[in-house]
């Protein structure tokens, strides 16, 4: 008994392990593509924000001094953080409440609903540059289609993208008309998960439309719009394409994000150190943020 239990034994083990090194085999190469792709890069990075670096030289050792200057006397960084800051706060309101009421327009089951769906859901897909230019195209301030319409209008006409005081809303508007397709098809799928018997009963005890979205589409829909809020904050915080395409920060840095102030101190001034301690900087505001929101998030759904 005890050594054919010893035998079996030795054979599962053997089995086990095994096993074990066939996962590992198969993990290895994501892994090593995650080490090498993600990691290594993100190491070097935070190496090189401590540092005096501008490609040509070799990095120089300079301690917190990058992160000091940014903070506290750097003013295009904090005119960055201020443009990211309000860019976020006009986009999110927004999204959420057009995404919300095309979700609740092609929530029905009606012939050739599934076109409209497609439609709406199309910017989505669309890269960035494409369209970046042809929204180009429509704030052109001489022959631009929105122009060419408020000249019908007796208004006109703008310059949407050379005002200092326009530039940051026209991109808002770029932003939510490219994103509330993608919010859409989530609220999309919040809705279709409500249970029906819950607005016949509404219905029996004569609930109106609007007291039945108050009271039953709204509160089940807090988790998606929790989802929405927090993922919409770290895109909109990372916010470089359109910015890079449509204004390349300007005019007079009024659409200077964090993000494209990264790619400026790296790719323009060749300020290596700088830019890596503008991207971490940002990395800790995002992460703050999406804690904070979490944390406020689970408490009221609690």
């Amino acid at each position: 008994m005890s050594a054919s239990h010893s035998v079996s034994s030795y054979w599962k083990n053997r089995a086990r392990r095994h096993t074990m090194l066939m996962g590992y085999l198969f993990v290895a190469p994501m892994a090593l593509y995650v080490l090498i792709v993600h990691f290594i890069p993100i190491a070097s990075s935070l190496y090189l924000s401590f540092t005096d670096y501008n490609i040509l030289t070799a990095p120089k050792w300079v301690g917190v001094a990058n992160y000091v200057k940014l903070l506290f006397r750097d003013d295009l960084f904090r005119r960055a953080m201020r443009n990211t800051a309000q860019y976020a706060l006009e986009v999110l309101p927004l999204n959420i409440a057009i995404s919300l009421a095309l979700a609740l327009l092609v929530n029905r089951a009606t012939r050739g609903i599934v076109i409209f769906r497609t439609l709406f859901y199309l910017p989505v897909v669309t890269s960035i540059i494409a369209v970046s230019m042809i929204w180009l195209w429509l704030y052109e301030p001489r022959s631009g289609l929105i122009n060419l319409i408020l000249g019908k209008l007796g208004v006109g006409p703008v310059n949407w993208l050379g005002s200092p005081a326009l530039a940051l809303h026209s991109l808002v508007l770029m932003r939510v008309w490219r994103g509330v397709g993608w919010n859409m098809v989530i609220y999309l799928a919040g809705l279709q998960g409500i249970p029906q018997y819950l607005y016949e009963a509404a219905e029996i005890d004569g609930a109106s439309g609007l007291g039945k979205f108050r009271y039953i589409t709204w509160p089940m829909l807090k988790p998606v719009t929790y989802y929405i809020i927090v993922m919409g904050l770290i895109s909109t915080f990372q916010t470089f394409g359109e910015v890079y395409a449509m204004t390349g920060g300007g005019p007079l840095d009024s659409t200077t994000t964090v993000a494209f102030l990264v790619y400026q101190r790296a790719f323009q001034y060749f300020e290596m150190g700088e830019a890596s301690a503008v991207a971490f900087l940002l990395f800790g505001v995002i992460l703050v943020l999406s804690l904070v929101n979490i944390r406020y998030f689970q408490t009221r759904l609690d």
